[in-house]
């Protein structure tokens, strides 16, 4: 359940250097179009400061409630009907892109960016998986590294193949009623079922329609978003509880969306690019279609 915290740190990432005077923000925020080496070390040195605190702080907090192990792995690929293994997609991609964007900052050539900016998130999350592969909770996972590459690999072979990213990978959250019977497992509070419950959480294929239309009058900030989601889970894999009064009947949610391309609004202002960067990982509601194995069931707003 650690995996969603990397998304608050990839966000840290891109607003670390904006505590700057009102006065000089947008030229402060507005990429260079040569290399600029002080700002090139600025994000070096702030990334792996930030990498490797984030990594001692989940090595001596989060581990240190749980016996330690000789190295393991384990194959955890039929759990959570895979929502976990998509939420390493979504995490690698949005870190790496985050990172490549820091990089584009700083006047880096396109190709470092992708060398070693876009990879940051596979890095990262790798180097948590070994820490996981030392906990006896848990253990090393090649179906979580491999979705790391997934992720990352998504944002790199858009850059190669059209020079921008086309399709974004999205985060959507709701509360479910099944936070209320395992919160020990999906969270207590809301913050920690959006992280923690899996029910609650829809990943996007965002396709942005514009630009694969580039001839066509639909507006830049229009996207078609794909959903993926699950309901029904109380733990990893189906089990029937009687104390839960519930057997987990669980099953897969198929979504079809509209959604906005923040990155593609019209702004002068670099600050509000720059926000709109972070927050482009959010899928905006909108009326939607879910398809499942009992029908289809339409949502006003998902």
């Amino acid at each position: 359940m650690r995996l969603q915290w990397l998304i608050i740190i990839g966000v840290f990432f891109c607003s670390t250097f904006t505590g700057v005077s009102q006065t000089s923000l947008n030229l402060f925020l507005t990429p260079s179009d040569t290399l600029d080496v002080p700002r090139r070390n600025a994000v070096v040195i702030s990334e792996v400061a930030l990498s490797s605190a984030a990594l001692i702080g989940l090595n001596e907090l989060w581990y240190a409630d749980f016996e330690r192990s000789k190295f393991q792995t384990i194959n955890d690929n039929a759990e959570w009907l895979q929502m976990d293994k998509i939420g390493h997609v979504f995490s690698a991609y949005q870190i790496g892109k985050q990172g490549a964007h820091l990089l584009n900052w700083s006047g880096v050539s396109k190709q470092n960016q992708l060398i070693y900016g876009a990879t940051l998130g596979f890095g990262f999350l790798t180097a948590v998986e070994v820490l996981d592969g030392y906990s006896s909770e848990w253990g090393f996972s090649w179906g979580d590294v491999g979705a790391n590459a997934l992720g990352t690999g998504l944002y790199i072979s858009q850059e190669l193949l059209w020079k921008e990213q086309r399709i974004d990978v999205k985060f959507s959250f709701r509360q479910t009623r099944y936070a209320e019977l395992r919160p020990d497992k999906l969270g207590a509070s809301f913050f920690e079922q959006v992280l923690k419950d899996y029910n609650g959480q829809t990943y996007w294929l965002s396709f942005n329609l514009h630009a694969f239309f580039k001839e066509s009058n639909i507006p830049k900030w229009l996207n078609l978003a794909l959903g993926y989601g699950g309901e029904g889970m109380l733990s990893g894999i189906e089990v029937t509880d009687n104390q839960l009064l519930t057997s987990n009947r669980r099953y897969r949610q198929y979504y079809i969306s509209l959604d906005v391309n923040l990155s593609k609004i019209r702004t002068n202002s670099a600050l509000l690019k720059s926000v709109f960067s972070v927050f482009n990982m959010i899928k905006i509601p909108f009326p939607s279609l879910e398809i499942n194995k009992n029908g289809a069931v339409f949502h006003l707003f998902h």
